[in-house]
């Protein structure tokens, strides 16, 4: 397969805009910058940011042994996962595979680059059927997501193996929820498939769902094809600076990491008293989807005692199912009382 060839013609063609930043990059310290109609008085945000990221991107490349060639930063994940849509589709021409239930946002990206989306449901297991998967021709871009959001659960590593190896497309693999698994990331082997693309975030395991920083890993060939297309100045330099201090304190982020999962183990064993319960589903994230008798009555009531939940009954394959975010240990004593005494 040569990834050149699932590319947008008018994308191979592309020339990208150049911005004084991406002309100019050395650093020194009596240099007077003139170059970018920038405000001349310092405020310590009065410049352009680097549109490259690079002291982030040496950062990530550090903790995850992955080269900076390899990694590119987007507002949010969200962006990263456009850029991806408009590199590969063509509008009203290409087609996306999407595994539902699954995170919605790719049936969202699809529609608004009016790309077709095919979904292939999940197993009653929620795993994902690879053979009916492969029977769909044509298709430039597979979504997975693992742990899955809103199951929770991670997919098979051989079904993902045999995607990657058999799938004649890109495969993304959407990792936002990895720092919560036991499993590994598919980082260790992205050298080993040209088609894989892996999504990670700083929203979930970081702590910084607020200033919007996604990540890309991928090949140097696919990188240098989002690159041609992002903004020039996608992430901000707030993001960029909020983003390098949390990676600067890894051990503040592992030990929540860790009160995270034993919460979330507490929360899963206080859930079995609840008689209203039917299921609980295993979970490698930082929440737990359960099958209640009813989930719009349910909603209802907990939110009319304060707590917000998410109401997952519509989603295929989640009929009458919620799905709860591991809080803090206050938090979910709440929400199990209140579960409790309604």
């Amino acid at each position: 397969m040569s990834i050149l060839d699932l590319v947008r013609n008018n994308v191979k063609a592309l020339k990208p805009y150049s911005s004084a930043r991406d002309e100019y990059q050395e650093s020194v310290s009596n240099m007077v910058f003139l170059d970018a109609n920038e405000n001349p008085f310092e405020s310590g945000l009065n410049r352009y940011p680097d549109p490259q990221q690079s002291i982030l991107k040496q950062e990530l490349a550090k903790i995850n042994k992955v080269p900076t060639q390899n990694i590119l930063l987007g507002n949010g994940s969200d962006e990263v996962l456009d850029l991806i849509v408009r590199a590969f589709c063509e509008p009203n021409i290409d087609k996306i595979i999407s595994l539902p239930p699954t995170y919605g946002m790719y049936q969202v990206l699809a529609n608004i680059n009016a790309i077709e989306v095919v979904e292939v449901p999940l197993s009653s297991a929620f795993q994902p059927q690879v053979d009916q998967i492969l029977e769909v021709s044509n298709a430039k871009i597979l979504f997975l997501c693992s742990p899955n959001n809103p199951t929770g659960n991670s997919f098979k590593q051989s079904a993902i193996e045999e995607l990657l190896s058999k799938f004649q497309g890109i495969v993304v693999l959407d990792e936002a929820y990895i720092d919560f698994s036991d499993q590994e990331s598919w980082l260790s082997r992205l050298e080993e498939f040209p088609n894989l693309i892996i999504t990670q975030t700083f929203s979930k395991a970081y702590g910084l769902a607020g200033i919007r920083l996604g990540i890309c890993y991928a090949s140097t060939e696919i990188i240098s094809i989002l690159n041609k297309i992002k903004s020039p100045y996608n992430v901000n330099q707030l993001t960029q600076n909020s983003g390098l201090e949390r990676l600067n304190n890894l051990q503040a982020v592992y030990s929540e990491i860790k009160l995270i999962k034993a919460e979330r183990e507490q929360l899963i064993n206080q859930l079995k008293t609840i008689d209203f319960i039917s299921k609980i589903y295993n979970s490698d994230a930082n929440f737990v989807l359960v099958k209640v008798d009813d989930a719009n009555l349910r909603y209802k009531q907990l939110t009319e005692n304060n707590i917000v939940i998410r109401n997952r009954t519509n989603q295929f394959g989640c009929e009458n199912c919620l799905r709860l975010t591991v809080g803090t240990q206050a938090e979910n004593l709440k929400l199990i009382n209140t579960l409790k005494a309604i």
